[in-house]
């Protein structure tokens, strides 16, 4: 019974001790994800079994079996260097997307989000090729984007013009950007039932009225029939503004707080 008082006679267990299971539990479900559904699940599973026989080896005294093993981890593990070297890229790769890691990328990305933005406007709008872009911004709109179809693919301007060709399935509707990707497109938004607004406005105009008027999202709308490009934040329409000036828009809304007013959101001390 020895055994038994040594087991329930361990220290207490703190909060550091918690924090490093969790981490250690964190690192091996991520890693559980990154290998499920490909041939690195054979090779886990190979290795446990190598991992279980060496200690049933040390168990049993089976010095060859033992020796054996020892011997062959060096190799193993160079061989799996080797063998899996595209998914240990696609694993740190993985990894540096990671919140923490954004952090110290924000500026720098959003600068060039905005410039992909700014190019692929003004080349719809000189095309005439009709178009709505919705910046999320602290309000989510996962509503919005789960209604349409789902892309989560990096903010390019290829990728806005391809969208908004009128021949693609993608174009009628709006993309839906998330910090620096177009997590969907062909997403379908409230029209705005404000009585005041002109006949003129198109349904895009009037789409990009009815979101920015629920939450704090921007919304580049170029018009198909002028080619003009209109920025809408908080239900206020700023029409027929040139590239350099939604750049310039972009830049100084970029971060702003979420619930200002359009006045106080285009403040430079908002």
């Amino acid at each position: 019974m020895t055994w038994l008082t040594d087991l329930l006679q361990r220290p207490a267990v703190a909060w550091w001790d918690v924090l490093d299971i969790a981490i250690v539990s964190f690192l091996i479900y991520e890693l559980l994800l990154l290998i499920r559904g490909t041939r690195a699940v054979q090779m886990a599973l190979s290795g446990g079994f190598l991992i279980g026989l060496f200690f049933v080896s040390r168990w049993l005294e089976l010095e060859t079996v033992n020796w054996v093993i020892r011997n062959l981890a060096a190799y193993v593990v160079i061989a799996i260097i080797v063998l899996f070297q595209a998914d240990i890229r696609r694993a740190l790769a993985h990894f540096g997307r990671a919140p923490f890691f954004r952090y110290f990328e924000r500026a720098q990305s959003a600068d060039e989000t905005i410039e992909e933005l700014v190019d692929a406007s003004a080349t719809l709008a000189a095309r005439r090729i009709g178009a709505i872009i919705v910046i999320e911004r602290q309000i989510g709109l996962r509503n919005y984007i789960e209604g349409g179809i789902p892309l989560d693919a990096v903010v390019t301007y290829d990728l806005l013009v391809s969208v908004f060709q009128p021949g693609s399935p993608l174009h009628d509707g709006a993309a839906i950007v998330q910090g620096d990707r177009v997590a969907a497109a062909a997403c379908f938004l409230p029209l705005s039932v404000n009585p005041r607004l002109g006949r003129e406005l198109g349904t895009r105009h009037r789409a990009a009225l009815g979101l920015t008027e629920e939450n704090d999202a921007l919304a580049i709308v170029v018009s198909e029939e002028t080619g003009s490009i209109s920025l809408v934040i908080g239900g206020d329409l700023e029409r027929g503004i040139s590239p350099e000036a939604l750049r310039t828009e972009l830049k100084s809304l970029a971060g702003r707080r979420v619930h200002a007013t359009p006045a106080e959101a285009r403040s430079p001390l908002a």
